[in-house]
């Protein structure tokens, strides 16, 4: 058994991961457009952002193996990552938070700077791996030879990204130009995902009460409030096994870090989804020598944001949208961008088709989670 497995068996076979030297399964051209068009498909059968990426990742498998997988949704505007499904065998839980800590100031492959560009890898995209810190100071260690990484944007902003780990032979040009068509429709089905979180008002969970959590230089938890305690168990969407609020926490501490180091990935603020129409806002800001993560019920304003964002609303048609849910009225809003009445009319027209909804009333109740 290789050192960097410390103890930890992998179960390879029942898994389906197979090093190359066994023989990785091998996709064609043809079978390739095939799988693209199951990944689509996927996209259009209302699932939950954590069922479609399990669905999508198993479609992956038929045409690319990998050994460990990092699936990030992200903040569409500030690109920071939250509620991981990972599985890295490889990786003992202590150092998880390293892990992240690397990931956000190394800026080789950062998902960030791969939104728009085709998928890459950590063999194609350095002459040494060492280039990249994360690689230097955590994948080394556990004998990773190469990693593949996509991002999941559209001109709506960033829905998320997917590394791929391989521990024997690396990534090839025709599998990460597979990667590269698999880009579009993820997104597309990231972003209608984040669409449909937005239920009826009937239909919301009770709301959660503020919590900080306090983070030592390392990522590690030092310290809580009260009530964080309880909202941490609680800030639990109903289809994860595992909390992403913890797992949101590291991302946001490494992100004021690399903000502060001069790698940002974006402001050090992402919404999380909590079941529901339930959504938080969790910020990091520095309190002395460590890091205080607030998580607080998402704005009016940040809830708008996510929610034209999600449905494809226009700029204009976005910029008409906040200003109905500050109350203004057609009028109103035609001086504020001066328009003409006529013209507000319509783009209301195409924010009720694109969202669904029969009335301003309804839409904006949808949008903000109330009544």
């Amino acid at each position: 058994m290789p050192p960097w497995l410390g103890g930890i068996s992998l179960p390879f076979v029942a898994l389906g991961r197979y090093p190359r030297s066994w023989g990785y399964p091998y996709c064609d051209r043809v079978d390739e457009q095939r799988l693209v068009d199951r990944i689509e498909d996927l996209g259009r059968r209302q699932l939950p952002s954590k069922a479609f990426r399990e669905q999508v990742l198993t479609v992956l498998r038929e045409g690319v193996a990998f050994d460990g997988h990092v699936f990030m949704l992200t903040d569409p505007h500030t690109k920071v990552a939250t509620s991981p499904l990972a599985d890295v065998p490889m990786l003992p839980w202590p150092m998880l938070p390293e892990l992240v800590r690397w990931r956000y100031l190394t800026t080789v492959n950062r998902w960030d700077r791969l939104l728009g560009s085709p998928a890459s890898s950590l063999r194609t995209a350095t002459r040494s791996p060492s280039e990249s810190l994360v690689w230097q100071h955590v994948h080394r260690k556990l004998g990773i030879l190469d990693s593949a990484y996509v991002a999941f944007g559209d001109r709506y902003g960033a829905w998320g990204s997917l590394e791929l780990l391989r521990t024997s032979e690396v990534f090839t040009a025709d599998e990460l130009d597979f990667l590269t068509a698999v880009g579009a429709p993820v997104a597309a089905g990231l972003r209608a995902a984040v669409s449909r979180t937005f239920v009826d008002p009937a239909d919301q969970l009770l709301p959660l009460g503020a919590a900080v959590v306090v983070l030592g230089p390392d990522l590690v938890v030092h310290d809580q409030t009260q009530g964080a305690a309880e909202a941490l168990l609680r800030l639990n969407p109903p289809d994860e096994p595992m909390a992403p609020i913890p797992a949101a926490a590291y991302n946001l501490g490494a992100a004021l870090i690399a903000w502060e180091e001069g790698v940002p990935v974006g402001e050090p603020w992402a919404r999380v989804h909590l079941g529901g129409s339930r959504w938080v806002t969790v910020k990091a800001s520095r309190l002395g020598a460590g890091i205080a993560v607030s998580i607080e019920p998402s704005t009016p304003p940040e809830r708008m944001d996510l929610f034209a964002r999600s449905f494809g609303l226009s700029a204009r048609e976005t910029e008409v949208f906040l200003l109905l849910g500050n109350g203004l009225d057609s009028k109103e809003i035609a001086a504020a961008l001066v328009l003409s009445e006529h013209t507000v009319s319509d783009h209301v027209k195409a924010i009720l088709a694109k969202t669904g909804n029969r009335t301003r009333q309804m839409v904006l109740a949808r949008a903000l989670g109330g009544g």
